[in-house]
């Protein structure tokens, strides 16, 4: 699979906000004095704070009395260092650190009751290890994470409260950002109910207002100014030392709204993505966590972990799996150069200039199913599928795949990784990022053999826009067990021949 997706887009719209003066209005000025903000660069993660601080040391408080019942000192401590692991990594990893507005301890006892069996059975494990006599029977073991889950409840709890009570004496200053009726109920919902700690101070219309015939909602008199240009966003921000900014529909949708949410996170801003319009005839849905506001489903649009421990799993994972491949398949490889050979001459491996992790380019290597006339055609020319000039031996390695097991080697390499977004020539690179938003995005994960969006079919001349879509979500909920799923997925399609 030497080139894949839809065919060259159009250029794209420029990726800038629009300017409509005869709607700007001065900048709202808050009933307090604001505080002068720190610069973008020197301020603190959207999910760093006291709350992380006293969070974590709620959580070490509540598995410290969770080990009071197992009595002795030497045996409590033994098994209170691996509980105590168990529980900071997963509370971490499941977003617990990083409360929403109107989180509660009875929202996350769901989450943090197996966090407490897990880590206590591991602590268990740990000390029959060590101390085989003083392992703790099943009542013990019961008694322990009653008393650590009673106690993480009420300590979290008392953090949540203070930290509600809090914002409502102090809240934050934030933009709205949406247009037409969605934009103008969820600002005067947080205009009305500051008990949220958010208090918007400017309406911001990423895209040219629509005509007032075409909104369905009454007219109604806003009780923040609405800004349209750049340079009134970042006055706004910085005069108003806003740290939330409430989108009402996803940032990834339009390139304005890209470009806006980059420029409020590099002004230091927590990004919120409300839904203001119920999606009709659809069911029920699992939600992405309990917080509301006034009644509108909210989540945070944190940036994608960037664990060291996950990044070092990922990268085994791709070592010890390239390892092995490269050895049980050596026979297909020498099956497969010796055919290409045979066929089209010398030169079996085929090299070229691909776009990696962070925008660097590295050397793709694949067995040849097409020998190009020049530099500049192998550099521009978009899809060979069909391609007269392609060989019978070029047309099966390229339906069944075949032609990629060299990229084992740029695995093993460090230059790609089994599973991430599929890398691109710098040509269409440039084209692809002016064109569609977020397609630059997906630079931020090392670049991959699949991915998510190939196990769906987005493979040959398919959509570019959907398998940006589908690269950013795979790198904002990565896991490892995502990254084995796509895997088995992707074993699975080969007997399918699904190649391009």
């Amino acid at each position: 699979m030497s080139t894949e997706n839809a065919g060259v887009p159009k250029p794209g719209r420029v990726m800038s906000l629009p300017v409509d003066t005869s709607r700007a209005v001065p900048v709202f000025t808050p009933r307090r004095p604001p505080r002068r903000p720190a610069p973008a660069e020197q301020r603190r993660p959207p999910y760093a704070g006291r709350a992380v601080v006293l969070l974590t040391g709620a959580d070490v408080l509540a598995a410290t009395a969770g080990a009071v019942p197992l009595g002795e000192p030497v045996r409590a401590a033994v098994a209170l260092g691996p509980a105590l692991a168990v529980v900071l990594l997963f509370n971490a990893r499941r977003g617990l650190h990083r409360p929403g507005p109107v989180t509660t301890a009875l929202d996350e006892l769901p989450r943090l009751l197996p966090h407490c069996v897990i880590a206590w059975c591991v602590a268990t494990a740990v000390l029959v290890c060590v101390r085989p006599s003083a392992a703790p029977g099943w009542a013990l073991l019961a008694a322990v994470v009653t008393v650590h889950l009673t106690c993480a409840g009420l300590l979290r709890g008392t953090v949540h409260l203070l930290r509600r009570r809090n914002r409502r004496r102090h809240p934050h200053s934030a933009l709205v950002v949406g247009g037409g009726a969605a934009g103008r109920r969820v600002t005067a919902a947080l205009h009305d109910h500051p008990e949220y700690g958010i208090h918007p101070v400017g309406l911001v219309l990423p895209a040219p207002a629509p005509d007032p015939a075409d909104d369905p909602s009454p007219p109604a008199e806003l009780p923040v100014p609405v800004l349209v240009s750049p340079e009134d966003i970042t006055r706004a921000v910085i005069q108003n030392a806003v740290r939330d900014a409430v989108f009402t529909r996803g940032p990834w949708e339009d390139p304005r709204d890209a470009a806006l949410a980059r420029l409020l996170v590099e002004q230091g801003c927590t990004v919120w993505l409300v839904h203001a319009e119920p999606a009709a005839g659809a069911g029920p849905r699992r939600p992405d966590g309990p917080d509301h506001l006034w009644g509108f489903a909210c989540r945070r649009l944190d940036p994608p972990p960037r664990h060291h421990l996950g990044i070092l799993g990922k990268r085994a994972l791709d070592v010890l799996v390239a390892a092995v491949a490269l050895i049980c398949a050596a026979p297909v490889l020498l099956a497969c150069a010796v055919a290409v050979r045979w066929s089209d001459g010398p030169g079996v491996i085929f090299r070229q200039e691909r776009v990696g992790m962070a925008g660097r380019p590295f050397t793709v290597l694949k067995f040849r199913t097409l020998r190009p006339a020049d530099e500049h055609e192998s550099a521009t020319l978009w899809n060979v599928a069909d391609d007269r000039r392609m060989s019978a031996v070029g047309r099966l390695l390229r339906r069944t795949s075949l032609d990629e097991l060299p990229q084992l080697w740029n695995v093993l390499r460090g230059d790609m990784s089994l599973v991430g977004p599929r890398p691109e020539r710098p040509f269409f690179v440039r084209q692809f990022s002016k064109a569609h938003p977020g397609y630059a995005a997906r630079h931020r994960m090392p670049v991959g053999i699949t991915g998510l969006a190939q196990v769906h079919g987005l493979r040959g001349d398919t959509s570019i826009e959907d398998r940006a879509r589908f690269d950013n979500h795979y790198i904002e909920t990565w896991s490892l067990w995502q990254d084995v799923r796509i895997l088995l997925r992707t074993a699975g399609s080969l007997f399918r021949h699904g190649g391009s």
